[in-house]
């Protein structure tokens, strides 16, 4: 069953990116939460959103802008490293609080507050009319690298902050796919390797995601390949890359989710 849901769920969430306003990541990450600890679902979601950065990056590559693709995309990869260790750190930190329901243990952890927290920001970030057309000088790249690539590699939400600053960086509609595409598989091609235990830090946490992703690793299939279906189903069906409705129909479901990963519920 489980098998399933994630199918629906991968296929709908990759379709929805082209006119929900959000990263597969971001919708992603909440469905892989229901199979897996929180910091396996950053993982798992980070290997899906890498295998489908890999098929469109064959699709645009010839339309990367060499120049803004260096000065926002060397700052976002070691930040990406940077954020990723970050979230290895919390991963070993103990519960906060713990309580049951019917029976059920439920834990607060550190992990779940900050993945939770982000979520709801990054939602609202979006949603937000100030913030949501937020122009950024060119000049500010390399700053907009740091902050995508660090929380990309926090929690994977790396589209809002690089979406901001590449729309004032001169790019033709073609160049920004083509850039924007290539700073992201920059930022998980950085991550990846920490979330999967190869650049040791000395924890065992680390060990124990790379052997969860691997028991897990149907569902990682099933992800990569709906991902590719709804992508290519998303763009066949329209063309609008935003629809107001579904938008706030992802955002609201994006709040409650990011709600019950900080209540310990996810």
């Amino acid at each position: 069953m489980e098998y399933v849901i994630v199918a629906i769920a991968v296929l709908i969430g990759a379709s929805l990116t082209f006119f929900s306003g959000f990263g597969l990541g971001t919708i992603m990450l909440p469905v892989f939460a229901l199979f897996f600890d929180i910091e396996v679902a950053v993982g798992a979601t980070a290997i899906v959103h890498l295998s489908n950065n890999l098929f469109k990056f064959l699709l645009v590559r010839k339309f990367i802008h060499l120049q803004t693709f260096l000065r926002f995309g060397i700052p976002a990869m070691f930040a990406a490293i940077l954020g990723s260790i970050l979230l290895t750190m919390i991963t070993d930190s103990e519960a906060i609080h713990t309580y049951f329901i019917s029976g059920k243990l439920f834990e607060i952890t550190y992990m779940k507050i900050v993945v939770g927290s982000l979520m709801i920001f990054f939602a609202w970030f979006d949603l937000s009319p100030k913030y949501s057309n937020l122009k950024v000088d060119s000049k500010h790249l390399p700053l907009g690298g740091l902050l995508s690539g660090f929380f990309g590699g926090v929690s994977g939400h790396q589209g809002a902050f690089r979406a901001a600053f590449l729309s004032k960086s001169g790019l033709d509609k073609k160049q920004f796919v083509g850039t924007s595409n290539a700073i992201s598989l920059v930022i998980d091609i950085s991550r990846i390797p920490v979330y999967l235990g190869f650049i040791s830090l000395g924890t065992t946490k680390e060990l124990n995601l790379a052997a969860s992703l691997s028991d897990g690793k149907m569902l990682l299939i099933i992800g990569i390949v709906f991902a590719f279906v709804g992508t290519f189903l998303g763009k066949q069906l329209i063309e609008k890359t935003t629809i107001v409705g579904v938008q706030r129909l992802v955002g609201v479901l994006l709040f409650v989710m990011g709600g019950l990963m900080i209540a310990g519920i996810l």
